[in-house]
């Protein structure tokens, strides 16, 4: 096997500067092919660089963050069965429809279980905002409503710490510029923004004819979804997917000092926290350019490596049902990855990781698609007494 650092001759280069939706997307930062390509499954490509900055330009504008005391929030449910948060706001009272993953938040932080929420909402609505209000009213936390677009999209923590992926993005976009690569697929979701990004000069021959090269994918939650995270991806050339190694990364919880301490509401602009989060967002730059480097690609292109040495002696559909509970995968997804397993002909524990971040290419969701590509990752991490248990499944 070698390894090889040669750049990319099919990619543009000298592309100048633009500024898309008062956002400046560097030089060095272009999309890849697969962004407009329609002819090839490829990984999930999502959204283009200029959708993704126009929509968070969009989004900073729209979105706006309060502070408050739980007993300023009164919770009604209307005949469609939807859901409004009224919030005591110092002009005048105003609604705010309620997200599913906000409904979520608010029932554990009243400790009321998801199904019984849930159950009142559709059975008893009166019954809901009765017990919500009651517990809204006696409680006495502060709460951070995150909204966007005239709805609470997030029921967070007084403490929660705003990183948001517009500000990740300015930051981040700049450093990705001068390092001579392509976004390969960004997206934002509901829950999550994920730029994932590949350094074509930075290959290694996993075998003959199959290559890959460096990456790295950057997601951040602004609604509690996660930490926002910095983690190296190997990008396969035979079949375009990727797995992010998950074991190497940058996790910053969103988690500060108390904001506000009195009844009031604190409606927090986007300047109020940038000061705090210049410093941090200095670090992830170093930590982009360490994931990026020739040694941690080395490192985990080696630990995937390793796993063609490892034999599926037992049944292929039986070496997936285990991975099927292991993981909690669906049975369609079980079958998706048995399909990959077989047609792709590897019988072996580098198989068995192709095969699932291959299927993460067909999957129509780009989060749960993502977790298939940190899935392969965490494959690559087994000891071998976990690889035995799937390799021998009989």
């Amino acid at each position: 096997m070698r390894d090889t650092f040669a750049p990319n001759p099919g990619r543009p280069v000298g592309r100048p500067s633009s500024t898309l939706a008062g956002m400046r997307i560097p030089a060095g930062v272009v999309p890849s092919p697969l962004f407009i390509s329609e002819k090839e499954i490829h990984m999930k490509s999502g959204r283009s660089l200029q959708s993704l900055a126009q929509e968070l330009d969009r989004q900073r504008i729209s979105k706006r963050d309060l502070v408050l005391p739980s007993s300023l929030i009164h919770h009604t449910t209307r005949e469609d069965g939807e859901t409004e948060l009224v919030v005591e706001e110092p002009e005048s009272p105003r609604r705010y429809d309620v997200t599913p993953l906000a409904r979520r938040q608010l029932a554990d932080k009243l400790r009321i279980p998801l199904a019984y929420f849930e159950r009142m909402r559709t059975e008893q609505p009166t019954l809901l905002d009765r017990n919500v209000n009651t517990w809204l009213e006696q409680e006495g936390d502060r709460h951070m409503l995150r909204t966007l677009d005239g709805r609470v999209r997030a029921v967070l923590s007084d403490r929660y710490r705003r990183l948001d992926n517009h500000d990740l993005a300015e930051h981040v976009l700049p450093i990705l510029g001068h390092l001579d690569g392509r976004v390969e697929s960004a997206e934002l979701t509901e829950t999550k923004m994920y730029i994932k990004y590949i350094l074509p000069r930075l290959q290694y021959e996993m075998r003959v004819g199959d290559v890959v090269q460096a990456g790295i994918v950057i997601s951040n939650s602004e609604v509690g979804h996660g930490t926002l995270t910095v983690q190296p991806l190997v990008f396969r050339l035979v079949c375009s997917n990727g797995m992010i190694a998950v074991d190497q990364s940058l996790r910053k919880t969103h988690l500060g000092r108390a904001l506000g301490s009195d009844n009031s509401v604190t409606i927090f602009q986007d300047d109020t926290l940038q000061a705090d989060d210049r410093a941090f967002f200095l670090q992830v730059r170093d930590v982009v350019q360490s994931a990026l480097s020739e040694a941690t690609f080395l490192q985990v292109a080696a630990k995937m490596q390793k796993t063609m040495g490892i034999e599926l002696k037992g049944s292929p559909v039986k070496t997936v049902e285990v991975l099927r509970q292991r993981y909690t995968l669906t049975e369609a997804e079980g079958d998706g990855v048995l399909r990959h397993l077989i047609t792709g002909g590897d019988l072996s524990g580098y198989g068995l990781v192709n095969a699932v971040t291959h299927y993460s290419q067909e999957v129509g969701d780009y989060d749960r698609a993502t977790e298939f590509e940190a899935l392969g990752g965490k494959l690559v991490e087994l000891s071998s007494r976990e690889w035995k248990g799937l390799a021998e499944a009989a």
